[in-house]
């Protein structure tokens, strides 16, 4: 290595020190991407760190400056046998902003603060600002492409720094007896200190002892000595020249204490271990004769940027695209997009919450397919799919995760297709696929005992699937399939989102979610069937949903609160085109983002799926959430490019979320649900009062008639 110094001359005459090499673990680079995506954003704002160096490595490597990944601590551990440095970090939000840093300006405030300690003493007390050090950093975290310039600011002697002797090794002036009793003293130092290195301390010896005391003690310590002699804990390798943090000291000391000296003996404390064993014999004495310097002068002169590699004044850079795990490179990337939102435009947006939210899509359809790849966007890390069909030839030009291959031989299952390809698109997302169907009414089970046994079986995995995630998707082409569902996760109180499509309609919404239990008795919904119909659902007549307002989220209705028609086999005797859900192509790619949305926009609310429901009157107002508003509904009309936003009360004869049917399915189980999978529609209209209701509606119309003909 070549050293430096700051006059030219022999190095017998004019003492040289080998200046700092940076060395940067991987560790540092990672935490300072989370920093920066975390808590910097786009903040400039220098901030302290700490690195280490060590003075037992062997002979031929650089004096080195280490900094890792806890050097963003400045209360963490130091790594034993080093010494810690702190330093400044100035981490630019631009490549320009690097480049045109005033490097000058960092180095002479930086020179003057620690000039300033010298001059007030504060350096004789806590010595460790003598090895303070700049960190000029960009962070270009799309490519991982770090660029970096260190700066170890050292004050320079005008004529420099005479030497009397050419260095000598320790074992040359010192008897093994000495080395021995050094080792001792300097440990007893370091371990009265409480630390894991000693930087710099007073030093006396004679043929019995050595005495070592810490720098602030030196007017005691020198009282009646003869020769003052000082360590440093050196990290440099070189036979002939001492490490860079001996340069700053040597200023302290010609300030300080220079008048009184004629020689000062230097001891470069340098401590390896060697073959098992521990040596100190290797380091360095020097002796030397320093000029005086004026406390009440200026700062003097300074250096200290790092070259870079070409041997050149200039930034290093390194690139970890290369070297990191592929998968962690996509995770990082996947939420440097999310983190960015917080930077500027949503600062409270908590993604926590939104990357450890379950996922349960019940359908792998053309709603499903939007719906995962919007949840993988938002950073969803835990997806389920749930179908029963297989990919044919007309689903991979409308279904996302499909391709053409996956029709062959009679196509692969959805589910476990569509989790594979998610897995593909983003190996870091937990995705699981199961083949399986839901029973539904309308459609029997009673056929056999192989067939009831299999929709147990079917019943018990679905309610221990719903169990297991925090959030349930309704995305299937028929609507009695969703009845299932909705009754099981209304029961657990787990918020379900619900998307269906018509041909140019669609209809987005979140259930009501149920109060717990321990807290629901006594709390009863009126009866009501308030929001606007869809395409695939019959409704009873309704009043206007501008009516209802300011509707709590544990009193909204659910998809089955509008009709009043209990669910049956909606296929049966059904044409092609009717059987099919037939939509303009981009519907279900609008409702799926809009799905994803309004969880989303819950799971940012405060109070979760209990959040009061936003209505479209509510558009001029302050939103409750952080991204707009919380809706119970949307309905869009993609002919006129328009949605609405209703909010509808819970229906109490609701075939699906009503207290009778939940109590029912609570207290019966699997025999009540049979008897819904096995009866006509009649049996849930007579369980909710759906039959009564209906009866007494036409009662009225024909004493309405009676009355009409009598006039």
């Amino acid at each position: 290595m070549a050293a430096e110094s700051a006059d030219k001359g022999s190095a017998l005459q004019k003492l040289q020190f080998a200046p700092f090499c940076s060395a940067l673990e991987a560790g540092f680079w990672h935490q300072l991407t989370q920093k920066k995506l975390d808590d910097y954003r786009l903040d400039e704002s220098p901030r302290s760190i700490k690195g280490f160096y060590y003075n037992g490595d062997p002979s031929g490597l650089p004096t080195r400056l280490s900094l890792e990944y806890s050097a963003f601590d400045d209360d963490g551990p130091t790594p034993a046998h080093c010494c810690a440095a702190k330093g400044t970090l100035y981490n630019t939000n631009t490549l320009e902003a690097f480049k045109s840093t005033d490097k000058k300006a960092l180095l002479d405030t930086a020179a003057n603060e620690i000039w300033s300690a010298i001059q007030s003493g504060a350096a004789v007390e806590d010595p460790s600002v003598l090895t303070r050090f700049i960190l000029l950093t960009f962070a270009d975290l799309k490519k991982y492409q770090f660029y970096y310039w260190f700066c170890f600011p050292a004050l320079c002697f005008p004529d420099g720094i005479q030497l009397l002797k050419s260095p000598a090794l320790l074992e040359e002036k010192f008897s093994p007896r000495q080395i021995s009793a050094l080792q001792a003293a300097y440990d007893g130092l370091r371990s009265s200190t409480g630390s894991t290195a000693v930087p710099y301390f007073l030093l006396k010896y004679s043929e019995e002892k050595v005495d070592v005391a810490l720098l602030k003690d030196w007017s005691s310590f020198f009282s009646d000595a003869n020769k003052v002699t000082v360590g440093v804990y050196d990290p440099c390798t070189l036979a002939q020249h001492p490490g860079w943090p001996l340069r700053d000291f040597l200023m302290l000391i010609a300030c300080k204490w220079a008048d009184q000296l004629d020689v000062l003996e230097v001891v470069c404390f340098r401590d390896r271990t060697l073959q098992g064993s521990r040596s100190v014999q290797h380091s360095l004495v020097l002796e030397l004769k320093l000029p005086s310097v004026s406390s009440s002068a200026a700062c003097p002169k300074s250096v200290g940027w790092e070259k870079n590699s070409r041997g050149a004044m200039g930034p290093r850079s390194v690139n970890l695209s290369d070297c990191m795990d592929p998968k962690r490179l996509a995770e990082s990337s996947v939420d440097l997009n999310l983190k960015l939102m917080r930077w500027r435009l949503v600062p409270s947006l908590d993604l926590d919450r939104v990357v450890s939210t379950k996922c349960l899509l019940l359908g792998a359809g053309t709603l499903g397919c939007n719906v995962a790849r919007t949840l993988m966007g938002w950073g969803v890390r835990h997806v389920t799919f749930v179908d029963n069909a297989n990919i044919s030839y007309s689903n991979p030009v409308r279904q996302a995760l499909y391709e053409f291959e996956d029709c062959l031989s009679g196509g692969k299952p959805k589910a476990p297709a569509a989790a594979d390809r998610l897995r593909k698109i983003f190996p870091g997302v937990n995705a699981e696929g199961l083949n399986m169907s839901i029973p539904m009414p309308g459609h029997p089970v009673n056929f056999s005992e192989v067939t009831m046994a299999q929709a147990r079986r079917d019943v018990e995995q679905l309610e221990e699937l719903i169990s297991g995630h925090d959030v349930v998707f309704l995305l299937m082409d028929t609507r009695e399939s969703r009845w299932l569902p909705t009754v099981i996760a209304a029961s657990q109180r787990k918020l379900i989102v619900n998307a269906a499509l018509g041909f140019d309609t669609f209809v987005v919404m979140r259930h009501g979610l149920k109060k717990p239990k321990d807290l629901d008795a006594g709390d009863s919904s009126p009866s009501s069937s308030s929001s606007v119909s869809d395409s695939s659902s019959s409704s009873a007549p309704a009043a206007p949903a501008s009516l209802f307002s300011n509707i709590p989220g544990h009193r909204l209705g659910c998809y089955f609160c509008n009709d009043v028609v209990a669910p049956g086999d909606s296929t049966r005797d059904r044409t092609l085109d009717q059987q099919c859900t037939v939509s303009r192509p981009g519907l279900a790619m609008i409702a799926g983002a809009l799905a994803v949305e309004l969880m989303i926009s819950i799971l940012q609310h405060p109070e979760g799926g209990y959040a009061v429901a936003s209505s479209s009157d509510d558009r001029m107002n302050e939103p409750p959430t952080s991204l707009g508003l919380v809706p119970h509904q949307i309905r869009g009309f993609l002919s006129r490019f328009d949605n609405v936003l209703p909010a509808s009360l819970a229906f109490d004869k609701c075939t699906a979320c009503s207290p009778v049917v939940l109590e029912h399915y609570e207290r019966d189980g699997f025999q009540f649900l049979s008897k819904v999978f096995n009866s006509s529609h009649s049996f849930l209209e007579d369980l909710t009062g759906l039959t009564l209701l209906h009866q007494e509606t036409q009662a009225a119309e024909i004493w309405d008639m009676s009355d009409d003909e009598s006039v």
